[in-house]
């Protein structure tokens, strides 16, 4: 109840000050669930994710200093998101977003490079999708990367891929990380140039720096 509640108000936020989303590639998304994967470019693009996959409803991984405020916490509790210990992320990383996708109930938005200022992907997407038994879904986002520009009204586009099958046999040895890295970023890529051949990610972070 929560969820929906929360999701229906970001909705209409977004509406409000943007108004010109786009989501593609919605029939694409499977049936059951699944882990939503794509690079993270803004720190508001999961909200995007979760508004384009709906009825869907989704868990968040959340660094643990979030739960520190009881407010928040309330907020991130009802809201589907679990702590992690960034720095020494403990069994439960893996254990609880496998028990959620297990139940059925939920799919996972994760972004396997981590954080926002890095492109190197990590295997934890790969290894609790293999373990839950649920497809990959690559996704990318494409708009405005500051709340500040969200007013702009430029337009806002989501758009899935095609959901990406593990293996059983699969082993996620270093080779088979690999392999579905590789099928994750060609994805990635694929999808940017399908929603804009002349597109390319600056990370505002490194261009203020260079600034």
């Amino acid at each position: 109840m929560f969820y929906s509640f929360m999701r229906g108000l970001v909705r209409v936020i977004i509406a409000i000050i943007n108004g010109n989303t786009h989501y593609q590639g919605r029939e694409k998304l499977p049936k059951g669930g699944y882990v939503l994967v794509g690079p993270h470019r803004t720190w508001f693009d999961p909200l995007l994710y979760a508004l384009a996959g709906s009825p869907m409803q989704f868990s968040f991984m959340a660094k643990e200093e979030l739960f520190k405020n009881p407010v928040l916490r309330f907020i991130l509790v009802h809201a589907n998101a679990f702590p992690v210990d960034r720095q020494h992320p403990g069994p439960s990383a893996i254990k609880t977003p496998v028990k959620f996708l297990r139940q059925g109930n939920l799919s996972l938005i994760m972004f396997p490079s981590g954080t926002r200022h890095s492109q190197e992907l990590k295997g934890g997407a790969t290894v609790i999708a293999k373990m839950a038994g649920v497809p990959l879904v690559p996704t990318v986002y494409q708009g405005p990367l500051t709340f500040k520009r969200l007013f702009s009204r430029k337009r806002i586009t989501v758009r899935f891929g095609d959901p990406i099958y593990i293996d059983r046999k699969l082993k996620l040895d270093d080779a088979g990380q690999k392999q579905i890295e590789t099928q994750m970023l060609t994805a990635f890529d694929e999808l940017d140039q399908q929603i804009d051949p002349s597109f390319h990610y600056i990370d505002p972070a490194e261009k203020k720096h260079a600034n």
